[in-house]
C-alpha cells in the first residue's frame, strides 16, 4: 500500500486576517480547497493510504475529511514542527516509503512519478528540487543536497528550491525524539553533517507558492485566464472572470481583468470588481470598488 502524508498544521501568518477564520490548506483555488486538489492528485497517483496532520484551526480539516476512508488525520495538540509530525506518524506508515508534500502549494507535479524514481534510486530520501529563484536557498551538487539553508554555503554547486515534496524510508526518522517540536531542515542538516546522503531530484512542473496574499492572487492570475471549469460556473468576459452558480448579481456590477466568485456570495449593485478572488459565502456592500485582494465570509 503506496502512503503518502500531507503537511497541514501551519498557521499562515503570512495570509493574516484570511488564515485567522480558514487554514491555508483549505484556502480556495478555483473554487475548491487546495487540500481537496492535493488529495486528488495523491489518489490519481495511486496513493491509497494519506495522512494529514492538523492543529491550527483543525476542526475544520477534520470535518471537510474525516468522512474519506482512505484518509487519516493526525490531530496535533502542542506544535511539533515538521520533524516531530512527521515522528509522530511513523506508525502509521507502514514499511514501505512515503511520499511528504506540503499542504500549502499548488502544482501539477506527478507524485506517482517522484515517489517511483525514488523506490529505484534506492535511497532513503529525495527531496525533489526546482529552480525558483525567489526561493533558490538550497546548495546541490551532483544530484546530492549539500546545505539545506545555503546562506553560507562554500563555493560550488548549485543553488536550487526546495518544492515542499520529499520520498522518504520512514526508518530515518527514528532519531528523532518523539512529542517535541523539531525543525525537519535542522534534523536534515545534522543528518547530512553525520555523512548521510540526500538525493536531489529535478522537477520544471508548474509550481506555486501561497505564502502571501499577493502570491494567493497571483496564483488565480495564472490560472483563470485557461481555466476549463466543471458545471455550474461562467465565464462572463474573455479576461477569465467566473461566477459560480448561487452567486446573487446585484444590479450595474462591473468586473474587469480576472476573477471568480464563489457560490453562495451575494454582490450589491453598483459593485465594481478587479482581480479578486471572492470566497463562497462573501458579501460585498453596494457600490464596493475593489481590486486586487481577497473578499472572505464575514
Amino acid at each position: 500500500m503506496k502512503t503518502a502524508m500531507i503537511l497541514a498544521a501551519g498557521q499562515g501568518t503570512r495570509l493574516r486576517p484570511y488564515s485567522i477564520y480558514r487554514p491555508k490548506p483549505l484556502f480556495p483555488v478555483l473554487g475548491r480547497p487546495l487540500i481537496i486538489h492535493t488529495v486528488e492528485l495523491l489518489r490519481r497517483a495511486g496513493f491509497q493510504r494519506i495522512i494529514v496532520n492538523a492543529r491550527y484551526l483543525a476542526r475544520q480539516i477534520i470535518d471537510l475529511l474525516n468522512s474519506e476512508p482512505d484518509i487519516i488525520i493526525q490531530e496535533e495538540k502542542i506544535e511539533l514542527g515538521t520533524g516531530g509530525a512527521l515522528r509522530l506518524a511513523m506508525d502509521s506508515f507502514g514499511p514501505g516509503p512515503v511520499l511528504i508534500t506540503n499542504g500549502d502549494i499548488y502544482h501539477h507535479i506527478d507524485y506517482g512519478a517522484v515517489y517511483d524514481a525514488h523506490v529505484v534510486s534506492g535511497r532513503d530520501l529525495t527531496m525533489l528540487m526546482h529552480d525558483y529563484p525567489r526561493f533558490n536557498s538550497v546548495l546541490v551538487d551532483n544530484g546530492e543536497l549539500k546545505f539545506l539553508r545555503a546562506e553560507h554555503h562554500p563555493p560550488g554547486g548549485t543553488l536550487l528550491a526546495y518544492t515542499g515534496i520529499q520520498v522518504l524510508t520512514p526508518a530515518i526518522l527514528t532519531d528523532i525524539k518523539p512529542g517535541i517540536f523539531v525543525d525537519i531542515v535542522d534534523y536534515y542538516q545534522q543528518y547530512i553533517d553525520n555523512d548521510g546522503f540526500i538525493r536531489a531530484a529535478l522537477t520544471n512542473d508548474f509550481w506555486h507558492d501561497m505564502g502571501t496574499v499577493a502570491d494567493y492572487l497571483a496564483l488565480h492570475a495564472r490560472l483563470l485566464p485557461a481555466w476549463n471549469p466543471p458545471g455550474g460556473w461562467r465565464r462572463l468576459n474573455k479576461a477569465g472572470f467566473y461566477v459560480a452558480a448561487g452567486v446573487k448579481l446585484g444590479k450595474r456590477v462591473s468586473l474587469h481583468d480576472w476573477g471568480i466568485i464563489a457560490s453562495g456570495a451575494v454582490v450589491g449593485d453598483d459593485v465594481c470588481l478587479r482581480r479578486v478572488v471572492v470566497w463562497d459565502g462573501a458579501v460585498i456592500p453596494a457600490g464596493s470598488v475593489l481590486s486586487d485582494q481577497i473578499i472572505g465570509a464575514s
